[in-house]
């Protein structure tokens, strides 16, 4: 049998750009697993994807033009149902048999075997080998089964009567293995070796590839087509910056825009357009953002960031005068920006506080009422932040009572992108000041991971309020995020609480925040207020400990240190720093394991009293002296006793390092009272006391971290 190349390419018109980088790799991912799980390809075959405008194609090497026959070994059915007394095939054996085209000539050959419960008969056989046009058949149709399609359509074939549904309309199929056509079919196409390239530049309009190998330079040559999706990519990468460059200017960085490029045209062509500088008086952000989202071009910037009037197309065709493709684009681009200085313009003539009144009339959400109930909830929460907070309350409640005003803007209208940075323009125009300006402009920050904190303490108040009315009130009416499936972000939005509270180290429980903020939520019918403040809390400690591992703590320090539910955030690192000293510490392994001992044998414990701590973690019940009779009791008695006023002097002052080590010198009377002291005694007095003792020397472990959780 001889392994060649194989190629396989499915022609349609335009695939979804935005979808195509995707379908590309699922296409060529999901072929090439099939083909190495019927043993056609090796598991180390160099798979290559391509994917353009028109097409889906993947290059697999060292195909075989049959799989290897493969021995396998069937369960048949329970000897003693399978063959009589005598030990003669049953009927029901018989009849299994013929159903897998076996006979009874092979019943002295079937192997005995025992499945757990009873002795099987065992069947063994060789099974033939798939042909490739077998399995890449079944490759094929396993490849399109699982594309990623964002919508279907349905079309007709040539036929006139069939219909099929795919992405877009396919037209023609390539199968090749080596230069031989492999007979496969599917949307209607029987497999050949032609297919189109550029429809204005190719140098023949039908290319007949001669062979898998050279696929990709033949519709480089002849159709003018760069099939590799990754290829194309670098080389508009490589066209951006040398244009940016002759220009002295920089283009703007867009992954998923250049994505998007990439997947619009076959032989990429980078050109340089210019508009009139007077729209440059328009904000920045508007005039980027339509040029991207509408015309997908590249905008130009400074070397200080500052828009210019350059900007980059990313042409499909090459002609010799380029001068009509540019002149054309910046005819089209002109009435784009006109739109938005007009926008821009208009929306200057009302300002933010005369809009607010129209929040009324916007639906925020059936359950939780309008955009305007909305922000008076916000501007409660966010007063009773600025008090705590000691921040100016009258520039917070500001900032808060503006900060959905832009909505009703048409520059937002045409671009909800735009939210919150329109209204940061707007509030200057209205003379509100920077610090008001910013705040209303950075409270939608942090907007996604790694994006930057609001810039000051009021737009931190505002920022912080409305992620908090937004958590406490949909998981008050039940919209929590299920699996990946996360609709209102509240994900997100718990993660920017949690940054805010840790990277501002901000002097605020986690439990006083969800309380006050489930309070303003006193008037929304069906409002589960009973469970809201448990089931958040559990949320915002579920994100902090994942964000946590994503920084690289382990699982048991996180564990460690979320467990303990520290009310303030800004202390966690703190308190992870703390954790991975004393784990350096020769002691750090049995006062761990103790620990855990001490938890389980309090949670076992039927006195309530020796189970329960207050708010200082401090036993309810204090330790008798006079009912030391041991003397390994005694001596760690005297050890908390001297150890831990050190250990929460050190807690006190935040050195939780210090804390920690303090305890290591509880290591050896620890020991010595489990290797010497029966918790358990019989007299009930003796037995809670030293329940009581234990339940002291938990507190004082615990106060940092729960030290068990880095027990093994």
């Amino acid at each position: 049998m001889s392994n060649k190349n194989l190629l396989v390419e499915l022609f349609v018109e335009e695939l979804p750009p935005k979808a195509l980088k995707k379908l590309g790799e699922a296409f060529s991912g999901v072929l090439a697993d099939s083909l190495r799980a019927q043993g056609l390809a090796t598991a180390d075959a160099v798979v290559t994807a391509y994917a353009s405008p028109r097409r889906l194609a993947v290059h697999v090497t060292g195909v075989a033009a049959q799989a290897a026959d493969k021995a396998v070994q069937q369960k048949l059915m329970p000897v003693a149902v399978g063959l009589d007394a005598s030990g003669n095939a049953t009927p029901a054996l018989l009849k299994k048999l013929a159903a897998l085209g076996a006979d009874a000539s092979v019943v002295p050959n079937l192997k005995r075997q025992s499945d757990g419960k009873a002795d099987v008969l065992m069947l063994d056989s060789v099974v033939k080998g798939a042909t490739l046009a077998e399995g890449l058949q079944k490759a094929l149709d396993e490849a399109l089964a699982k594309l990623p399609i964002p919508k279907v359509m349905g079309y007709q074939l040539h036929d006139g009567w069939s219909t099929v549904n795919f992405v877009r309309p396919a037209h023609k199929l390539i199968a090749l293995h080596g230069a031989d056509v492999v007979p496969i079919a599917t949307l209607g196409l029987t497999a050949g070796r032609e297919t189109l390239g550029h429809r204005f530049e190719a140098k023949t309009p039908v290319v007949s590839v001669r062979d898998a190998d050279s696929y990709a330079a033949q519709l480089r040559d002849e159709g003018a087509v760069i099939a590799s999706f990754a290829e194309r990519r670098a080389d508009i990468v490589a066209q951006l910056q040398a244009a940016a460059a002759k220009a002295g200017l920089k283009p703007i960085d867009d992954e998923a825009l250049l994505d998007e490029v990439t997947a619009l045209v076959e032989r990429p062509n980078v050109l340089t357009g210019q508009f009139e500088e007077d729209f440059l008086a328009v904000p920045q952000e508007c005039l980027i953002l339509t040029m991207k989202a509408n015309q997908k071009y590249f905008p130009l910037l400074d070397a200080a960031g500052k828009l210019t009037s350059k900007f980059l197309i990313v042409s499909n065709i090459s002609p010799a005068d380029p001068s009509a493709v540019v002149g054309g684009n910046e005819r089209v681009v002109r009435p784009r920006l006109a739109d938005a200085k007009f926008f821009f313009d208009q929306d200057r003539k009302k300002s933010l506080q005369d809009r607010v009144g129209g929040l009324a009339r916007v639906v925020y959400h059936n359950k939780l009422g309008t955009q305007g109930e909305r922000i008076e909830r916000v501007r409660q929460i966010a007063r009773s932040l600025a008090h705590a907070l000691r921040v100016d309350e009258r520039e917070v409640d500001l900032a808060a009572t503006l900060s959905k005003a832009d909505l009703l803007t048409d520059m937002v209208g045409e671009f909800p992108e735009l939210q919150g940075i329109m209204g940061g323009y707007y509030a200057r125009h209205d003379d509100l000041g920077d610090v008001v300006a910013d705040a209303i402009e950075d409270h939608y920050k942090p907007r996604f991971a790694g994006d930057e904190l609001p810039r000051n303490d009021v737009g931190v108040v505002v920022a912080l309020a409305d992620k908090l009315e937004t958590l406490a009130g949909l998981f008050g009416i039940g919209q929590l995020p299920t699996g990946d499936k996360d609709p209102f972000a509240l994900r997100r939005h718990a993660l920017g609480v949690i940054r805010m509270l840790i990277e501002r180290d901000l002097p605020l429980d986690v439990s006083d925040l969800l309380n006050n903020v489930h309070s303003r939520f006193a008037s929304i019918p069906d409002f589960n207020g009973a469970n809201v403040i448990n089931a958040l809390a559990d949320f915002i400690y579920d994100r902090l400990a994942g964000n946590l591992r994503e920084q690289g703590y382990s699982a048991q320090e996180v564990d460690a240190v979320v467990s303990q539910r520290p009310q303030r955030l800004g202390d966690v690192a703190k308190r992870l720093a703390a954790v991975r000293a004393f784990a350096t510490l020769p002691e750090a392994a049995s006062l761990a394991a103790a620990n855990k001992r001490v938890g389980n044998i309090l949670k076992k414990s039927e006195d309530p009293t020796a189970r329960k701590l207050d708010a200082d973690f401090g036993p309810q019940r204090k330790v008798e002296d006079s009912l030391l009779n041991e003397p390994a009791e005694r001596a760690l008695f005297e050890a908390i006793a001297n150890i831990a006023p050190k250990a929460d002097a050190a807690f006190a002052s935040g050195d939780y390092t210090a804390s920690l080590q303090a305890l290591a010198a509880l290591r050896a009377p620890v020991d010595a009272f489990f290797d010497g002291v029966m918790v358990n005694a019989d007299d009930p007095a003796l037995r809670n006391n030293r329940l009581a003792l234990l339940a002291s020397l938990h507190a004082a472990m615990n106060r940092v971290a729960d030290l068990s959780r880095l027990s093994a």
